[in-house]
């Protein structure tokens, strides 16, 4: 498996920590998409966009802060990721601040953008005065790479006049091919392997994999080409409990992992196959649920496994005893290390995608319920029985069905997984979170 090549240009945001970059990336975007922290060295992962401005797009990546300095445990990592990122680009947007000067680490990241050899606009950030806008520019002009443009990002101050030349560097824009790509959401608690999933299905350190619970802080998208289809990988920050949570970027975090399950096709929560499934596990598996998405669980660290066959004997007893609430989920073992079961895990995801755009005849939905019924009559609850009059499917993604029956209050919960499990097993939909909706309707109402 290879990553798939841009169709887009790429703009690489790049510059030492907290000189504004997210900032500048969020301005351009119209939302808080980079995660914003008045904290140096919050931005770890590239962070990326589509962007369309004078009617050309192109691809917007907001990288880390680049520093060498022995003290942060994440610095060698992240000068990776930057290089990486300007081997690709069409257009380096440097950033310096304005408002601090120039220090060594501009003139270290200064050699790293002249290497690199990629059209460079200079962007003194933070000039939201007049001042800072001209002190700004005349050191930040010393680095070689032309005039300076003042921007404030916090004030939108010049940044339509810097995509205006950043459209004018671009290459000419090749023709767009629209693709039908699978958006896979990585999800888990935190240190389980959901980065170094990533960057196995990649075959690239797309994004940073650490020993370090908590490195991945961003929710970033990655697009990939397979024999097995189109994919957008989502890699999201590892999810704590809710009383475990920090204050600012931590809490970020966890928000941003959450939004990007509700944009996802399919929820790969990615398990722990050495510690098993834990209660966070479960609460992580109940957000997929409750948002009705697609559901993989991928039980990771196989290959530190001493008996593997006795511990996926254990692996999928827990599964049944504390997945139960989601025995619709699919299971598979993987080893991110060893890159085993990737292409498994990818089968799986396009099985449940189509699952979920699965659409019923509203005749054999109506058929297949009425037997059902006949089958198991419901119980009595207050004195009533509950009545079927008549079932459609309006909308799919997720599969919704509309159930108009005599009282939906007398649908008794067992009674309602007895009718989902029936649609379940008639039309497959495994894999994927189906809702079933019960409305009021009379016997007269559903003759007319």
């Amino acid at each position: 498996m290879t990553a798939a090549t841009a169709t887009l240009p790429r703009v690489v945001i790049v510059g030492r920590p907290n000189v504004g970059k997210s900032s500048l990336f969020n301005r351009v975007l119209g939302e808080r998409r980079a995660i914003v922290e008045d904290e140096p060295g919050t931005t770890r992962d590239r962070v990326e966009a589509d962007v369309e401005w004078l009617d050309r797009r192109f691809r917007l990546i907001d990288t880390g802060g680049y520093e060498t300095s022995d003290e942060n445990v994440y610095g060698p990592l992240i000068v990776e990721q930057v290089r990486r990122a300007m081997e690709s680009a069409a257009v380096v947007l440097f950033c310096v601040d304005a408002r601090d000067g120039l220090t060594a680490s501009d003139f270290d990241m200064a050699d790293v953008v002249r290497r690199a050899a990629r059209p460079t606009i200079i962007v003194a950030t933070k000039a939201d005065n007049d001042r800072r806008e001209t002190e700004g520019i005349a050191e930040a002009s010393t680095l070689g790479f032309g005039e300076a443009l003042p921007v404030s990002a916090l004030h939108d101050i010049n940044v339509g006049l810097m995509l205006d030349e950043v459209v004018a560097l671009l290459p000419e824009a090749p023709p767009l091919v629209e693709s039908d790509r699978v958006r896979i959401a990585i999800i888990g608690r935190p240190n389980v392997g959901k980065s170094m999933l990533v960057n196995a299905i990649l075959g690239e350190p797309r994004v940073i994999v650490s020993e370090v619970a908590g490195t991945t802080r961003d929710a970033v998208d990655s697009e990939v080409d397979t024999p097995e289809g189109k994919f957008t990988l989502i890699d999201t920050a590892g999810i704590r409990r809710p009383g475990r949570l920090g204050i600012g970027v931590e809490r970020h975090s966890v928000m941003r992992a959450t939004q990007a399950v509700e944009r996802c096709d399919v929820a790969v929560i990615v398990v722990d196959g050495t510690e098993g499934v834990t209660a966070q596990d479960t609460h992580i598996a109940g957000l997929a649920m409750e948002m009705h998405k697609g559901l993989i669980i991928a039980v990771n660290k196989t290959d530190l496994w001493d008996d593997p066959e006795g511990r996926k004997d254990w692996a999928e007893r827990q599964m049944k005893s504390r997945m139960q609430f989601v025995p619709w989920a699919l299971v598979t073992f993987i080893s991110a290390l060893e890159r085993k079961g990737l292409s498994r895990v990818l089968e799986l995801a396009v099985t449940v995608r189509d699952a979920r755009r699965r659409r019923v005849p509203t005749p054999e939905l109506n058929s297949l319920l009425k037997k059902a019924v006949q089958k198991h009559i419901p119980p009595l609850v207050k004195n009533k029985r509950f009545k079927l009059y008549y079932a459609t499917q309006p909308t799919v993604e997720p599969p919704t069905f509309i159930l108009f029956v005599n009282d939906p209050a007398i649908v008794h919960f067992s009674y309602k997984r007895y009718l989902e499990r029936t649609i379940r097993e008639a039309y497959d939909f495994d894999g994927t979170a189906i809702r079933l909706v019960f409305r009021a309707r009379t016997e007269d109402d559903a003759r007319n």
